[in-house]
């Protein structure tokens, strides 16, 4: 089926500037910094976990109960790996029709990198080449084991030089590594610093499904079909637990 956009690039920048402005708005949203122990949720639409994960009520749609973290904001709190997929969902919810978001992403669990196959983020090389909405990771070698959620900073690259981390804010590299120093355990000489990688979703991919103008012999309806499709080929329960940090994973388009 041919993407609905003219072509993937005007759907990557689309999608990219959904993916800033989700951080810009989660950062303004009220949502607060906590571990695992500590995070809280709207319990209205969402169950919380055992483990501090958000599992989403049966009755509630994934696009409402990404909707509500960002206008009910105080109600939650939770660390930065969560924060990330959340804004990457809500950059996604922006860029593609609602039917299909609660297609693709049905029985919605956020847990630290947990998040659903149908993401299908990619993994490059090159920080240095990484562009607006990308997602890079600071990692912290040295940190103090008492406080395992400094052991590095999952962010979403706003612009040149410039971060938004959940719990640090939107800054500058420099001072993202600062904040990440000050956490490390007594004696450490392994500074904090940006690693190599960096991730994005699979633009192509997730083009098919974008709000806008349809090309010639699409249709919404071919649309939801890929959807169904798709959760049938990977199974919407199909999520990948990577601890702390994405890049502790590559996960390959097959």
């Amino acid at each position: 089926m041919a993407p609905p956009f003219r072509d993937v690039a005007e759907f990557e920048k689309l999608l990219r500037a959904n993916i800033v402005k989700a951080a810009q708005d989660l950062y303004n949203s009220g949502v607060g910094f906590a571990d695992f122990k500590n995070s809280r949720c709207n319990e209205k639409l969402w169950i919380l976990t055992e483990q501090g994960g958000f599992q989403l009520r049966d009755s509630v749609t994934p696009a409402e109960g990404i909707r509500d973290i960002f206008r009910n904001g105080d109600q939650y709190a939770f660390e930065c790996a969560t924060a990330t997929v959340i804004v990457l969902y809500k950059g996604v919810l922006d860029s593609i029709e609602e039917s299909a978001f609660n297609g693709l992403f049905a029985d919605m669990l956020l847990y630290d990198w947990h998040y659903d196959s149908d993401l299908h983020l990619m993994q490059e090389q090159g920080s240095d080449q990484a562009l607006r909405g990308d997602v890079l990771y600071f990692a912290n070698p040295d940190f103090d084991p008492s406080t395992p959620q400094w052991q590095g900073e999952n962010v979403i690259k706003m612009g040149p030089d410039s971060y938004y981390g959940h719990g640090i804010g939107i800054t500058s590299a420099e001072d993202i590594i600062r904040s990440l120093n000050h956490t490390r355990k007594p004696g450490s000489t392994r500074p904090a610093y940006l690693t190599n990688a960096f991730y994005h979703p699979d633009f192509e991919y997730l083009s098919q499904f974008a709000k806008g103008p349809l090309s010639p012999g699409s249709s919404r309806t071919n649309m939801q079909a890929n959807a169904a499709v798709s959760a049938m080929r990977y199974g919407t329960d199909q999520k990948f637990g990577i601890q702390a940090r994405i890049g502790q994973r590559r996960y390959m388009v097959t």
